[in-house]
């Protein structure tokens, strides 16, 4: 199969950036604020105001920001539509299949099930690895029952390192780490890690810092940033 023709497209970029809801998804070692767009009009930049994370899976959520403006013109290579089915992380170590997360009926984040073979998971409202804007996986860091999990060591990852995802039309998308971060979870940088970018992105999301024994949750979340580099078939 010959290489993937780049595109200008983004047919998700601005799912994951216009909010209706931030999202508080809580199970084992994962616990993260997310936006989720219920339209298709893109959302605006991002700014500076940072999303907070709420406390409580029943509250109700906060007014959707304003939308608007233009989409921004798009910096390197960027790919079709095409849903991701396995992961690899070379300098850690992982090699995962991918699982399709979605949203349940009360508006939190599905996550990837606690096993033995942890697995990390593709949040499918997000753009597909490759697509224009920032495709969100999530996986676990640990668990008390099986041990360290598909994340455990994201911490390890530095800039130039390389996430290679597989997708279902046959092509291998090729990213390089910019940064991983740490963010106290009540002041985690929605429109950061969610919002409208000019590039093909990915996000690697899991959980760290110290265990919160009373509330039975890590206080950070770990975030990783990194950009579509190139594509090839896969092997």
């Amino acid at each position: 199969m010959s290489e993937s023709t780049p595109t200008t497209g983004g047919h998700r970029r601005g799912r994951t950036a216009a909010a209706v809801a931030l999202v508080l998804a809580v199970l084992g070692g994962i616990m993260i604020a997310v936006s989720v767009a219920s339209q298709e009009s893109p959302p605006p930049l991002p700014g500076d105001t940072a999303g907070s994370a709420s406390q409580s899976r029943s509250s109700a959520p906060p007014e959707a920001p304003a939308t608007g403006g233009a989409e921004p013109d798009i910096d390197g290579p960027v790919l079709e539509p095409s849903e991701p089915v396995a992961l690899s992380i070379p300098a850690i170590d992982v090699r995962s299949p991918l699982l399709h997360l979605g949203l349940r009926d009360d508006r939190t984040l599905q996550v990837p099930p606690e096993e033995p073979d942890s697995k990390a998971g593709w949040f499918d409202r997000s753009p597909t690895p490759g697509e224009a804007g920032p495709s969100i996986l999530l996986g676990h860091v640990d668990s008390a029952e099986h041990g360290p999990a598909v994340f455990f060591e994201l911490t390890k990852l530095a800039e130039g390192d390389k996430v290679i995802v597989d997708r279902a039309d046959g092509t291998t998308a090729v990213f390089r780490v910019d940064r991983t971060e740490r963010y106290v979870k009540n002041e985690f940088p929605t429109h950061e890690v969610y919002g409208n970018i000019d590039h093909a992105g990915l996000r690697l999301i899991t959980c760290g810092g110290e265990f919160d024994l009373d509330e039975g949750s890590y206080e950070d979340n770990i975030v990783t940033y990194a950009t579509l580099e190139s594509s090839h078939p896969t092997e």
